[in-house]
This record gives structure tokens, C-alpha cells and sequence, in this order.
């Protein structure tokens, strides 16, 4: 059987057997006329490797940091504080007001980035139980429209990529007419299967423990009586507003501030933490990819040791206790 007529060390063989690689397809079956071992990359000289497929959608800045990216080791989860609105309006002398809508920009290229490359969940820390309480009411009247007019505005772009929209948070205690349009939306996107995107609205991670413990007791209480009630880590999980989630791999801080602010303090136990100093409504796709280069630099061992530590050798670990 002869080569293919035209390999290149750089891009396979012009027939096309590169291509129909990534697509799952074996060059043999479609292109007869090549020896399959040039075109499989075998006689490529060392240090020559295929780069990975780039996802569709991606943009120039975006394509250039995903080719950094190993695919097999995105996190499974990102949990994003999102902050620095009311800081992005005041440099621009505008009203607070202004940086919340601003904000919305900046959740529609990170969600959407995050969908194009196959980030399972992702998390957005949207309205905290103390922005509800200690914000002039101006504000949170502002933020509730503004919630409205946002899910009835992305829903049908949720849908074209896949994203499935879900809720953590003391929703029983937003405006009626804002819990309507949430279920709406929620159940507009049902049947997606892709990304799953959260929003924590009137979310407080001390609230959600207390939550948790109650409904423990509750379902004790409604199973033979509190000498059931069994407390252990899996049991509080199972009764966590993201007891449908895997906990997250990365949490995401933008505008410097270096606090978790009250959020998911049980599920970021093991979280990497990625600060970035760009105020949210600058925030974009290409920002949740550079974290997750960041992610992947970093040694994950959950209070173990790495093979080196333990025999007394090796460099310290970059990021975990």
C-alpha cells in the first residue's frame, strides 16, 4: 500500500485522514490509497504532537488559550463570585446601577464559553442574602427587574447551547412575580442537557446549613422519631441546595477581594481558588479560560501527599494543603 501523497509534518496528510480523525472516523475505512501510519502521526518527527480539536464558537483570544488547555482535565464545576460592579461604575462616574447591567454582558460570554467547552456546571454567585438586606431598596428593586428581564432575554440563548438553568437559595422569599419568572425559565430549559448553569439568588452559605440541618431533623421526624437522625458528611451533602451538583473544582473571585464572601463554604472545602483582579462586567469568556490554565497548573491532593513528599523528596506542592 503506498503513502499518502502529500503528508505533511504539520498538519497530516492533505487527503484529509487528520481531520476524520478527531471526528472518530479511521482513515483506512475512507481513504484507501493511504498507509495508515504516516497519517496516524507515527512518522512525525519527536516533539511533533497533534494539537486537540478546538471547540466551535470559540474566539481568536478564546482559541488561543483553550489550545493551552489539556481537555482530559477540565474542572468539572466552577463556582464565580462575581464582583466589582458597583467599582466598575464609580471609575466611569456613572450610577451603581450602571455595573449591574453591564454585569449581564459578562455572564453571557462566561456561560456560553464555559457550554462550548464542555465545563459540566457552572455556578454564579448572583444575589447574596445580605445584598438583599443591606442594600438600598432602590438597588434591589433595580436587581430584580433586571433578574426578569435577563431570564426571559437569555432563555431562548440557553437553549441553543444546551444549558440547562437551575436556582440555589431562599427563593421562597423573592418577589412573586420574579419567582415566576424563575420557574419559567427553569422550566423552559428542562430538557437541555448540557451545562448546567446555577444561579445562587437570595443565597447565604450559612443559611444553607441551617437549612440543611432542619431538613435532617424534618426527616427524622417523619421516620420513627430524632433517635434516627443520622449526621454525617454524606447526609449534610444530601441535604445541601447542591445536593444535584458535584462539589467544585475552582472557584473564581474577580475584582481582587480575597474572601469567600458567605459562599458554598461547605462545597469549596477542596476548591482551587483563582483571583483575578478584572472587575466582573470586564469579565469574559477568554478570563474563564485563563483560569482554568491556572487550575491545571496547580497539584490537587486533598490533604495527602504527593508521591515525592512522601519519601521525603520532590518540590512542594503548588497549591493544596
Amino acid at each position: 500500500m503506498k503513502p499518502c501523497p502529500s503528508r505533511s509534518l504539520s498538519y497530516g496528510c492533505s487527503c484529509g485522514c487528520f481531520a476524520l480523525a478527531f471526528a472518530g472516523e479511521g482513515p483506512r475505512a475512507t481513504r484507501p490509497h493511504c498507509n495508515p501510519l504516516p497519517c496516524c502521526g507515527s512518522f512525525y518527527p519527536k516533539g511533533i504532537t497533534l494539537q486537540h480539536k478546538v471547540p466551535a464558537g470559540l474566539d481568536r483570544k478564546e482559541t488561543e488559550v483553550y489550545r493551552q488547555l489539556d481537555p482530559g482535565r477540565l474542572p468539572k464545576h466552577i463556582a464565580i463570585i462575581m464582583d466589582g460592579n458597583g467599582r466598575w461604575a464609580k471609575r466611569r462616574h456613572m450610577p451603581r446601577v450602571a455595573g449591574h447591567r453591564a454585569g449581564v454582558a459578562a455572564v453571557r460570554s462566561t456561560v456560553e464559553t464555559a457550554a462550548r467547552v464542555g465545563i459540566h456546571a457552572i455556578t454564579l454567585y448572583a444575589f447574596s442574602e445580605e445584598n438583599w438586606k443591606k442594600r438600598p431598596k432602590g438597588e434591589v428593586d433595580f436587581l430584580m427587574g433586571l433578574l426578569s428581564r435577563y431570564l426571559k432575554a437569555e432563555v431562548p440563548t440557553l437553549n441553543e447551547n444546551n444549558i440547562r438553568l437551575e436556582y440555589i437559595g431562599r427563593q421562597h422569599e423573592l418577589p412573586e412575580d420574579v419567582q415566576e419568572r424563575m420557574e419559567w425559565a427553569r422550566a423552559s430549559t428542562a430538557h437541555n442537557t448540557g451545562t448546567v448553569l446555577t444561579l445562587a439568588l437570595n443565597y447565604s452559605a450559612r443559611s444553607e446549613l441551617v437549612d440543611a440541618f432542619r431538613s435532617m431533623v424534618n426527616a427524622a421526624s417523619q421516620n420513627g422519631g430524632l433517635e434516627h437522625l443520622r449526621i454525617d458528611e454524606d447526609t449534610v451533602g444530601h441535604h445541601l441546595y447542591t445536593r444535584h451538583l458535584p462539589d467544585p473544582d475552582l472557584v473564581v473571585r474577580t475584582s481582587g477581594e480575597m474572601r469567600l464572601s458567605n459562599f458554598l463554604l461547605w462545597q469549596l472545602a477542596y476548591s482551587e481558588i483563582y483571583v483575578t483582579p478584572t472587575l466582573w462586567p470586564d469579565f469574559r469568556g477568554v478570563h474563564l479560560l485563563e483560569a482554568i490554565a491556572e487550575f491545571q497548573k496547580r497539584e490537587r491532593r486533598y490533604g495527602g501527599l504527593n508521591h515525592g513528599d512522601a519519601h521525603g523528596q520532590g518540590e512542594p506542592a503548588k497549591a493544596h494543603k
